[in-house]
């Protein structure tokens, strides 16, 4: 049974291959090309094309199932239009990589949820559209509603 194999690691612990988690950083990366693709209005399957991949493989990224490799995260950072750093911008605090804590990359944890709003589909459109909105008089009511219907006080 092909889950059952072990391999060992680089620091020669087991590591069962059917049981392997996503990595925190490679979730991360992941969450942030699906980010920039939304943003360009962008579907899987066209970012696949342009890199010569299936939509399952870029689904599998954007998950971070699949770790990214150095050269094919050049590629998507030239097609989405962004520096490389842009996918390890805003990383969440605590992230482990190589047994090293990963600290001073991210936003405070109790803005996190802002990232993850925006990630959504809905926090996406909710964004463009007040976006398009030119009036400050009209802006400033829209926050003011969201903000009474979410109970906060202003």
């Amino acid at each position: 049974m092909a889950d059952d194999i072990s391999i060992a690691g680089d620091s020669g612990e087991e590591i069962a291959r059917g049981s392997r988690r996503a990595n925190p950083m490679d979730v991360h990366v992941g969450s942030r090309v699906r980010l920039r693709r939304m943003l360009l209005g962008m579907s899987q399957e066209k970012l696949g094309e342009h890199l010569g991949l299936t939509f399952q493989q870029v689904q599998k990224y954007e998950k971070g199932v699949n770790r990214i490799g150095a050269s094919r995260l050049f590629d998507l950072a030239k097609v989405l239009g962004v520096p490389v750093q842009f996918f390890y911008d805003e990383a969440p605090l605590g992230v482990q990589t190589a047994g090293h804590m990963m600290t001073g990359f991210a936003e405070q944890p109790d803005e996190s949820y802002v990232v993850d709003f925006l990630g959504t589909r809905e926090g996406l459109e909710l964004n463009k559209a007040f976006a398009r909105i030119t009036d400050p008089k009209v802006r400033r009511s829209i926050v003011d509603l969201v903000r009474s219907l979410a109970g906060e006080e202003g």
